[in-house]
């Protein structure tokens, strides 16, 4: 078996505590006498002065040379990219605008032209109704002329008949009344002297 051996802190001594205790005077020694921040010292602002130029320089330096011109870049490009949206709008504005106004006279012209086509299929219609109308009336007027002289001729053909048939009547009445037939002469010279 080892024997097992354990770490003891050291056990301060006397001496110790005396080398402690005097760092300790000395630390409050030295911030007694200076009275606070180096700062604000004025040993010390020569020194804070030149860094705050210098920095203050290359600060300075360091946005006019590097930032403010890359700042300027974005804005020329980012003003030059809205001026650009708005000519194209405007130019697309104006020949949206040519476009409508050549699509108006499109259709005027449409209408102008459907007017004109209607009027003259009108015209057409009512000229091809007016012809075959008067064709028609001249069948007509045709068949008209042609029953009229059929009904003349069949007229001619019942007066001539009539003077008979008015002879033959006046006959048959006169037998009737008298008991004796007129001759056919008398009976024709009786109806034209009545008519």
């Amino acid at each position: 078996m080892t024997a097992h051996t354990e770490f003891a802190p050291p056990v301060p001594n006397a001496a110790d505590h005396a080398a402690v205790a005097d760092t300790h005077a000395s630390t409050e020694a030295a911030h007694g006498e200076g009275g606070g921040l180096p700062q604000f010292e004025f040993q010390h602002w020569f020194g804070q002065i030149v860094y705050l130029i210098v920095l203050f320089a290359i600060l300075y330096l360091l946005i006019a040379k590097v930032f403010a011109p890359r700042m300027r870049r974005v804005f020329d490009e980012r003003e030059s990219t809205i001026s650009t949206a708005i000519a194209t709008a405007r130019q697309v504005q104006a020949e949206a605008a040519g476009q409508a106004e050549a699509a108006k006279a499109e259709v005027e012209k449409a209408r102008a032209d459907s007017r004109a086509a209607s009027v003259a299929a009108r015209a057409r219609v009512t000229d091809e109704a007016n012809r075959r109308a008067a064709a028609e009336e001249a069948i007509v007027n045709a068949r008209i002329a042609e029953a009229e002289t059929a009904i003349g001729k069949t007229r001619d053909a019942a007066m001539a008949n009539v003077a008979t048939i008015a002879a033959d009547t006046a006959s048959a009445i006169v037998e009737r009344l008298t008991g004796k037939a007129p001759t056919a002469a008398e009976a024709a010279a009786a109806v034209k002297g009545a008519a």
